[in-house]
């Protein structure tokens, strides 16, 4: 072989390196992922990595086999057909299982092993099964249904706001109502009582926020007809669509500037059985990082297309049309450490601020779900002024519910573009994810 064909074979083979590394890697379309959707305070999540616990942040993936567990915070998490869960203070919850039938039934087994826990389950599938554990009891509601967990040693009380639920375990089957309350002893062979009531709780406020936040905005701003329902509260809070000739419906989040690009903020996290997996900073950043792609749309700036919803789920999502001298997004080579790229991941403050500045090219960074009112007027004038000051509402922060029960808070910080960074990621370092790359604040 001459000298100017090895060197064109070497070319050939660079530039096909090349891209297959920039290609978006989609995971096995029969792996099951749920959404960490909501972060606050001190929240640590297992990754099944042989690590134990770690930082958890919003928008990571949970798969089969992970562990959550909460500190001194709380936590959401957002399941495919808009069922969520709750985790208050001091509690630890493993997910048994997260399968998925050939038939596409999906199984999930979650496991409350101390604390106290929401389950707001919808059952838009029939075959679905849905299940809670705790000792040798399992729960499943019958069909859908609003109820309460919460375990304390060998004491368990489940109480139901909506629905019916069923109970099986080494004492029998029970069924319990709306507006009751089952105790179970798991000393005396899980032994369980009856009452006629549901007594409040201090968290209780907090759920019905949480709940009340995802039925306003779940149909709120969007005539797409998503086959998922997690992620779409906040991409109908968080931003706007508009119809783009040749592209048809696209969606792009409120406060954003000239040089913004979807890959700014975020983190590299590597996940068994799948590699690293790009997680988005903004509290939005679910559904546009798992699904569809992102195109950079002359007078448009980015935006987010939906689709490829047959096909699995992307760990870094396809890129469409790109403005010149923009770098894609390069996972790392090697290792397990996360990375942190540009402000990097953040969770809610315990309790929000009194007044915000929000900024143009924060994307909703810092921004806590329904804590600024008609973000789509507040959008406008960030275009214009570059910045734009709000009185925040305490719709998505602690409340003196909390500060009461657990002491005082980690104090507040200004939600702005350049404040409530949280760090604090085993092994983390900051890199680049291409594009326009922002420092981490001081």
């Amino acid at each position: 072989m001459g000298k100017r064909s090895l060197n064109s074979l070497l070319v050939g083979l660079t530039a096909l390196a090349l891209a297959l590394a920039a290609a978006p890697a989609l995971a096995d379309s029969h792996a099951r992922i749920v959404r960490l959707s909501y972060v606050e305070g001190e929240v640590q999540i297992d990754r099944n990595l042989g690590q134990g616990y770690e930082k958890a942040v919003p928008n990571m993936p949970l798969t089969e086999g992970m562990k959550v567990a909460t500190k001194n915070g709380r936590l959401e998490i957002e399941f495919e057909d808009g069922s969520a869960v709750r985790l208050t203070p001091n509690s630890e919850m493993g997910f048994t299982e997260l399968g998925l039938r050939d038939s596409g039934a999906r199984l999930s087994t979650l496991t409350l092993k101390q604390g106290e826990a929401y389950f707001a389950y919808n059952e838009k599938q029939k075959e679905d099964e849905f299940t809670v554990a705790f000792g040798g009891e399992r729960v499943k509601p019958d069909p859908a249904a609003h109820f309460r967990v919460n375990v304390e040693g060998t004491d368990v009380e489940l109480a139901v706001f909506k629905g019916d639920v069923r109970v099986e375990g080494p004492s029998g089957k029970v069924e319990v109502t709306k507006n009751r309350t089952a105790t179970f002893d798991l000393a005396a062979g899980d032994k369980y009582e009856v009452s006629r009531n549901v007594e409040a709780d201090p968290f209780d406020g907090w759920d019905k926020q949480l709940d009340k936040y995802q039925q306003q905005y779940a149909n709120a701003g969007s005539n797409y007809n998503y086959p998922y329902s997690y992620g779409v509260s906040d991409l109908n809070y968080y931003g706007s669509y508009s119809y783009v000739p040749g592209y048809g419906l696209m969606w792009q989040p409120y406060f954003i500037g000239a040089g913004w690009n979807p890959f700014m903020d975020g983190a590299w996290m590597f996940y068994p059985g799948y590699g690293y997996t790009w997680i988005s900073a903004y509290p939005w950043g679910w559904m546009p990082y798992r699904y569809g792609n992102w195109a950079f749309l002359p007078g448009y700036g980015w935006m987010w297309q939906p689709g490829g919803w047959g096909g699995g789920w992307y760990t870094v999502p396809p890129v469409v049309n790109p403005p010149n001298r923009f770098v894609p997004p390069q996972p790392p080579n090697r290792g397990t450490a996360t990375v942190a790229v540009g402000r990097g991941p953040m969770s809610n403050p315990l309790i929000m601020p009194h007044h915000m500045l929000v900024e143009a090219g924060s994307a909703g960074w810092g921004v806590a779900r329904g804590s600024v009112s008609n973000p789509g007027r507040v959008s406008q004038e960030v275009s214009q002024r570059g910045f734009a000051k709000v009185n925040t509402a305490p719709a998505a922060s602690m409340g003196s519910a909390y500060s009461q029960s657990y002491g005082p808070s980690y104090g507040s910080r200004a939600a702005s573009s350049g404040t409530g960074h949280v760090g604090g990621f085993s092994g983390a370092s900051h890199a680049s994810a291409g594009g326009h790359s922002v420092a981490p604040p001081r």
